[in-house]
């Protein structure tokens, strides 16, 4: 009895894990999404970032870029907020993250 109670609980538990990291999706309704080039102008201005592509991927635009000292850059945003979900970084051999560790109204 006890051992059928610690295997319904650990399969319970990875279940939840499961459920908690697969929650990247957007679920902005279509209506209240900003133009995409609302995004390309807001991290133009704020990061110095070039865009080579926005796209919509589960719900979320994703962009493709690079900062300005040429790092390959790829961020998810929510469509209606504008706000950053997820970013990725490719570092060069001399890359930096320092940049990424302070705001951009603090630069």
């Amino acid at each position: 009895m006890k051992s059928a109670f610690i295997a319904s609980t650990a399969l319970l538990s990875v279940l939840l894990s499961g459920y908690a990291l697969a929650d990247d999706d957007c679920s902005d309704p279509v209506s209240d999404w900003q133009p995409r080039e609302t995004l390309r102008q807001n991290v133009e201005q704020q990061w110095g970032w070039s865009v080579q592509r926005i796209k919509v991927d589960d719900g979320c635009y994703k962009l493709k870029g690079a900062d300005r000292k040429g790092n390959a850059i790829e961020a998810r945003y929510a469509p209606a907020s504008l706000r950053l979900r997820t970013l990725q970084i490719d570092f060069g051999n001399d890359g930096d993250a320092g940049d990424y560790l302070v705001s951009p109204a603090r630069q």
